[in-house]
């Protein structure tokens, strides 16, 4: 919800009140050429991260918007997950596209990771070739192209979720098995071919059974159900080099009978069928099962009487320094509202309007709080446990501004208690068959959390709930917690359980400040 809304206000006019702009959204689909190799016993392996630039901020004008899969050992790689921008039809939006090679795939931070190349252009640039091939610059080198293909997305909402699994492929192996994988790609116009999907690699098997995945139908098919759709089975190779299996050609409109009946595709080897006479095929892939839902949108509920419940939360830690000094993220300036005050009104704003009663529980977390002086890492703003709530977005500034002068800021950072808490409201609504009551938590904090572990697992546990999470980062530090709770390339896990959708997002209020000065 923060996030397309304060990049829709990016695209606002620097007015006193914010001018709708003219927009859509345009999916990026990207591959590489000619890549750079950087590592001495196997190959590179690339990511794309997109960063635009906001001419407001000076502080830090290029911010990054979204970042491709890793994919391993390739020097030519094809990337399967596409990156969204809000286009603004009026505005000059300029991107600049950066290729690592990640050797540590666990940690988010792309500063210890070898810079590949990169290449500028603009967003309408983008649109209006629909397809763009760049050179890729790097000091000294040249470090190949990398080629971007522009589709705005339709209006088609449809999500599919698909079941394959194949049986008797060729061995490809010598001293073992294949370990086969699926590639899914379209055709677009010019004739190439553009990758969708990859399925999971299932190793040392010639019948795999590949786990179910799910795309939307806009993705697989550009919102064309004729469109040709080449699917291809390759035996994974750790060098890169993955082998052939077969292909078969397909459409979205054939795929839909396994809605009613299990399809088959013969996998086809187009070099053996060159060259064997007597060749049948190199394997069957089935499509065991298929399911399509609508995904509904935000307008959908709201207008269907959904009702939306707004917490706020809010960190008290040291860490964001005394509030009495200037340095202090909770400093108290007569003259002008603080970080934190300034990204509780930019998202509460928004989320104020869709809440019928304007009531909203606000929490305080990480602070001594009066009479006693003990710790709380989740206490009311205005010291009433019994009614935590408060009167619109004003109400919860005008208690946050009385509670920071009474409590003490300590810690730890723990944002496991909050979540919990939100949670078991939204646990009741849960059980019933109405999408009737929804609840969003606004968590504002400066950085690394105490209880990573505690709010992971609250996380995928509230994920199985009608339950989303904005965290909000203020200030300057190390917001790679945050980024890896937001798990926008991978579900997030816990405790061996993997969350049942991404309700989690993140957004480093750094990176928006100069808009909100703008339209406040």
């Amino acid at each position: 919800v923060s996030a397309r809304y304060l990049n829709l206000r990016s695209c606002a006019t620097p007015t006193s009140t914010m001018a709708a702009t003219p927009s859509s959204q345009v999916s990026l689909y990207l591959s590489c050429k000619g890549l750079l190799n950087l590592d001495i016993t196997s190959k590179s392996d690339p990511l794309v991260s997109l960063l635009q630039y906001n001419r407001h901020d000076v502080t830090r004008p290029w911010n990054e918007v979204g970042r491709t899969e890793r994919v391993e050992n390739s020097l030519d790689p094809s990337f399967a997950t596409p990156i969204s921008v809000t286009y603004c039809f009026e505005e000059v939006q300029k991107l600049e596209f950066r290729v690592y090679d990640i050797d540590d795939a666990s940690t988010y931070s792309l500063a210890d990771d070898q810079f590949l190349g990169s290449a500028e252009t603009t967003l309408g640039l983008l649109v209006g070739n629909h397809t763009t091939q760049l050179p890729l610059k790097r000091p000294g080198k040249e470090a190949g192209f990398i080629t971007i293909v522009a589709e705005e997305k339709s209006e088609n909402n449809e999500m599919a979720t698909f079941c394959f699994h194949a049986r008797k492929l060729d061995n490809k192996d010598f001293l073992g098995k294949s370990d086969p994988y699926l590639q899914f790609e379209r055709v677009i116009p010019g004739g190439q071919f553009l990758t969708v999907h990859r399925t999971e690699v299932v190793k040392n098997d010639l019948n795999p059974t590949w786990k179910p995945f799910t795309l939307s139908v806009n993705q697989l098919c550009g919102g064309n159900e004729d469109q040709e759709l080449r699917v291809s089975c390759y035996d994974y190779d750790s060098d890169g080099s993955h082998d052939l299996i077969g292909i078969f050609t397909t459409t979205w409109k054939e795929m839909k009978q396994a809605l009613h009946v299990e399809l088959h595709w013969e996998c086809i080897s187009p070099k053996k069928k060159a060259t064997k006479k007597k060749y049948v095929n190199s394997g069957i892939v089935y499509l065991s099962r298929l399911q399509v839902e609508r995904l509904h949108s935000f307008v959908d509920y709201v207008s269907s009487g959904c009702q939306i419940h707004f917490t706020v939360g809010i960190d008290f830690t040291a860490s964001n320094g005394d509030p009495r000094q200037l340095t202090s993220l909770h400093y108290i300036n007569p003259y002008e509202p603080n970080q934190y005050m300034k990204a509780l009104v930019a998202v509460g704003s928004v989320c104020e309007q869709y809440d019928t009663d304007k009531l909203f529980p606000a929490f305080g977390f990480g602070a001594k709080i009066p009479p006693d002086g003990k710790v709380s890492h989740e206490f009311a703003l205005n010291f009433n446990p019994s009614n935590p709530y408060c009167t619109g977005i004003i109400g919860v500034t005008g208690a946050y501004q009385t509670a920071i002068q009474q409590v003490t800021l300590y810690g730890p950072t723990n944002a496991a208690p909050i979540i919990k808490h939100v949670a078991e409201f939204a646990r009741v609504p849960a059980q019933s068959a109405k999408a009737d009551n929804y609840f969003i938590l606004l968590l504002l904090t400066d950085g690394v959390l105490s209880d990573m572990a505690a709010t992971k697992k609250a996380i995928v546990e509230a994920s199985f709930l009608p339950l989303s999470i904005i965290i909000v980062g203020v200030g300057e530090a190390d917001f790679s917690d945050m980024r890896e709770l937001d798990s926008d390339n991978s579900r997030l896990r816990a405790a061996g359980v993997e969350a049942a959708r991404d309700i989690v997002q993140f957004v480093p209020f750094a990176n928006y400040r100069s808009v909100y000065t703008l339209n406040h």
